[in-house]
């Protein structure tokens, strides 16, 4: 009897030996959260990202990804971030600054012409800095995402200088630089959930918006806007972020394969959003969209006391070194 037991589990041992790693390790699912319609390439990014971690981990990692604000705003998966109940977010700008104040600045207005300029930045000493502030408040930065160049849309008239945008009731994300260069504009600023926009655009809660074009055209906007004003007062990044508590529990070989899946996804995103501008341009014109090109000089101009505050705020110093290194580009 006892030979045969044994030999049973010798069989059972060997059979287990000769399995997949892969098959033997645990299964991992993860859930990564954004605000983005599907056709929007942070969903794009988001959809490739799980797709290469899938591959990489031979389908033991999955991630299941959960776009146009399934789980919450920004603000709200910023918090399940933090507390581990949501693994993954490709979250606002703003959202992120108000938890990591450094952040904020990369939202100077008329700072970078080109997000290529902005990822030149992120990619290197100054982008490590953020990454390690991030850590500290709970997340771990896997990748800096364009979320493009902004420009401002409103159904009430065309925007050609500084003082068309007096009186205007513009939605902004919870983003306190652009509740600032709203004000320098003259502009009353609005909070209204992304997912709530276009109802509140076409109820007239509000009277424009701005985001880049991207945004504007995956979500339709322009069914409720009739002036799209190329004013390029801000960029803005999308941070690719992983809870750190999530983090913690993976192995150095899932950390590794997680980190190189961000790499490709960032990549793609990047690329996708490059090639979009000058396609969306022309079709928001076909769809009969009123395009005008401001005096961006005059819109600096008016924007610059913003800039002045954020380097007299106690983030000072990381936004002169910013706006510094920004300059010497």
């Amino acid at each position: 009897m006892q030979r045969k037991t044994f030999t049973r589990t010798l069989i059972g041992l060997t059979a287990c030996a000769v399995l997949p790693l892969a098959v033997q390790a645990q299964a991992i699912k993860l859930t990564l959260g954004h605000g983005a319609a599907p056709g929007n390439p942070r969903h794009e990014a988001s959809v490739k990202f799980a797709d290469v971690l899938k591959a990489k981990t031979a389908g033991r990692i999955e991630v299941q990804v959960a776009p146009s604000a399934q789980l919450g705003d920004d603000a709200a998966m910023m918090t399940a971030l933090r507390t581990g109940a949501l693994d993954m977010s490709a979250n606002s700008q703003g959202a992120v600054a108000n938890t990591v104040a450094e952040y904020n600045a990369y939202g100077m207005p008329f700072l970078f012409s080109t997000p290529a300029a902005a990822f030149k930045l992120l990619d290197g000493p100054l982008g490590k800095e953020l990454a390690d502030r991030s850590l500290e408040k709970g997340m771990v930065l896997l990748g800096t995402w364009d979320n493009g160049i902004r420009h401002m849309t409103n159904s009430k008239r065309p925007i050609n200088k500084v003082e068309d945008m007096k009186g205007l009731k513009m939605r902004v994300p919870p983003d306190a630089t652009l509740v600032d260069i709203m004000k320098s504009l003259g502009a009353e600023s609005q909070q209204v959930k992304f997912a709530e926009l276009y109802v509140a655009l076409q109820q007239g809660v509000v009277d424009g918006q701005e985001n880049p074009l991207v945004n504007i055209h995956a979500s339709k906007l322009y069914e409720v806007q009739k002036h799209l004003a190329l004013t390029s007062h801000q960029f803005q990044m999308t941070p690719l972020l992983m809870s750190k508590r999530t983090w913690d529990k993976l192995s150095d070989a899932d950390k590794k394969a997680v980190q190189e899946a961000a790499v490709e996804a960032t990549a793609l995103q990047r690329k996708l959003s490059q090639e979009a501008d000058d396609k969306l341009l022309a079709d928001l014109k076909a769809k009969g969209v009123q395009v005008t090109t401001p005096d961006q000089a005059a819109f600096a101009k008016a924007t610059a006391e913003v800039t002045d505050k954020w380097m007299a705020s106690n983030i000072g110093t990381y936004v002169k070194k910013v706006v510094a290194a920004a300059r010497a580009k």
